[in-house]
């Protein structure tokens, strides 16, 4: 990408836009999978993590015009093309008709439903922790289609797919990312 990003700069304008705690940790969740499967994908996990840091940029102020103000911000701001492109397919076919083609595309738009799906898994634990999470209890959830009724099954299966990778692998590569900010993301477990 021509122009880099800065992540604390990201994070910031993330802050400015977004007041609710449970916002700014599906943003840090949506990133840290990003950054996961950026590495799986042999692409740059700093780019991919920024398109999921700030992917619901504006759904705190404008939730009636989500993707749309989150564009506007982003080009004021001076964020590149192919970044602001990304940050659209999220939301492929519910608010924009940006159709995901790159991997990071496709990738933002699977995770973003997925993470939901994760956290809300997690916090119906005993352990309330995502270290001792496993595939098979998100399949488990899956099925139950009342639980975490918000995530999109259909979205992320299509996302999967897109990727052309099984569900199970994405839902993995999904969860390592968000182990690895657990405490923020508040789903280390009791201490």
């Amino acid at each position: 990408m021509e122009n880099k990003v800065d992540r604390a700069e990201a994070y910031e304008l993330l802050k400015k836009y977004n007041k609710k705690d449970s916002l700014i940790k599906h943003a840090l969740a949506v990133e840290a999978s990003m950054r996961k499967l950026a590495e799986v994908k042999g692409e740059d996990p700093d780019v991919w993590g920024i398109v999921g840091l700030i992917h619901d940029l504006d759904y705190d102020m404008y939730p009636d015009q989500h993707c749309v103000k989150t564009k506007e911000i982003l080009e004021e701001n001076g964020y590149p093309g192919e970044l602001i492109r990304a940050v659209m397919c999220h939301g492929y076919g519910i608010c924009t008709d940006e159709e995901p083609i790159t991997d990071m595309e496709k990738a933002i738009y699977a995770v973003d439903e997925l993470t939901g799906l994760i956290t809300a898994a997690v916090l119906v634990r005993p352990s309330k922790s995502i270290e001792d999470l496993e595939v098979k209890s998100i399949k488990k959830k899956w099925k139950d289609k009342a639980f975490a009724a918000g995530a999109n099954r259909e979205v992320i299966q299509k996302g999967a797919d897109m990727l052309g990778m099984e569900l199970s692998d994405l839902m993995q590569y999904t969860i390592d990312g968000m182990r690895g900010v657990a405490k923020e993301l508040g789903l280390a477990g009791e201490e």
